[in-house]
């Protein structure tokens, strides 16, 4: 049952959420500056904001005739055609980038509810859904029903994505290092642009985090993973286990390959009929589940929605930020690389 204590908004995001239109339904930031993470924060460090909105045009016209500046040249066309832009191209989020509010820098994202709700159960994009495999900070909570199961479901597909990643035994830091770079993995940006140990960065200082999001679905899964520290009394120390431990049998990755979303099930229906025989999906995974290259065909089909969703994504990006933005954001992430 989802808690009725009331939500506590650091000061900050409610100065910036003032300045934006209410009709939206679920918000949260992410990224360095406002998650703790290894390397020191640079002062200008962006905040990275996600607004949930049922109507996309209804926001964005609202948003207009507040925030004209934030837009790029297609704010001209006007609010319905860059709604149409949010939800037909790229991972259908739109972002303005690069601006300057209450003494900060903001990155946000628009999405519709439903481009949401199917990402995080479909895994169609691995784009949103893959931010929130990771300890973000909730701003507004959802409650709409099927968001709230949609996050929660996410969540479980993690789990079961991770174990058929992983040997037979891991350790916890592994666990949460591997469900990072599911969204990671695939992206062309983590060749050129961002710091090979951003994973790295996100997991080490976050572990209470991981461990609250991950620990009350891994208790239930007892008869596929060992996990020792969900079965002490103190859950709250920062060390990580280092005796974690799985079953690795076909059955055991047959259950997780079951429970993948719709997506990468079918990614891996496509990668295993590359030849002339066809077989439908139920019989491609059995057939997966019992290969023992299983965990390297699974991270090939989900490296591939990864790259298609984050390439389509940038390239629409260009466009949402304008090139003078563009140009700038690309920078300050190569200067942040090479630092």
């Amino acid at each position: 049952m989802a808690s009725t204590r009331p939500m506590i908004v650091a000061p900050i995001y409610a100065r910036i959420l003032s300045k934006f239109p209410q009709n939206f339904t679920f918000c949260f930031a992410y990224g360095s500056a406002v998650k703790k993470q290894i390397e020191k924060k640079p002062k200008d460090n962006m905040i990275d904001l996600i607004y949930c909105v049922d109507n996309p045009s209804a926001w964005h016209e609202a948003n207009m005739k507040e925030n004209f500046s934030h837009y790029s040249g297609l704010k001209y066309f006007g609010h319905n055609f860059v709604a149409q832009f949010q939800e037909n191209f790229g991972a259908k989020v739109y972002f303005n980038t690069l601006v300057p509010l209450e003494g900060v820098w903001i990155k946000y994202g628009v999405i519709a509810t439903k481009d949401l709700v199917t990402d995080l159960l479909e895994w169609s994009d691995l784009y949103l859904a893959g931010r929130l495999h990771k300890p973000v900070e909730i701003i507004k909570k959802s409650s709409n029903a099927e968001l709230q199961t949609a996050l929660q479901l996410n969540l479980q597909s993690a789990v079961h994505c991770a174990l058929l990643l992983l040997p037979d035994t891991f350790s916890e830091y592994e666990f949460y290092h591997t469900i990072s770079n599911l969204s990671y993995s695939g992206d062309f940006r983590m060749t050129f642009g961002e710091n090979k140990n951003k994973v790295e960065n996100i997991v080490k200082p976050q572990v209470l985090g991981f461990r609250n999001l991950y620990g009350p679905f891994i208790s239930t899964l007892t008869d596929y993973v060992d996990f020792p520290i969900l079965q002490e009394t103190d859950k709250e120390k920062q060390e990580v286990s280092s005796s974690c431990s799985q079953d690795v049998s076909p059955l055991a990755r047959l259950h997780h390959l079951n429970q993948l979303p719709r997506w990468p099930q079918k990614a891996l229906t496509r990668f295993w009929n590359k030849g002339v025989l066809r077989q439908d999906t139920e019989d491609v995974l059995r057939a997966v589940a019992y290969d023992p290259d299983c965990d390297l065909i699974v991270a090939t089909c989900i490296r591939d929605i990864v790259f298609k969703s984050s390439a389509r994504q940038s390239l629409k990006s260009i466009a949402t930020a304008g090139l003078l933005k563009s140009v700038r954001y690309s920078s300050r992430k190569i200067l942040k690389m090479l630092s």
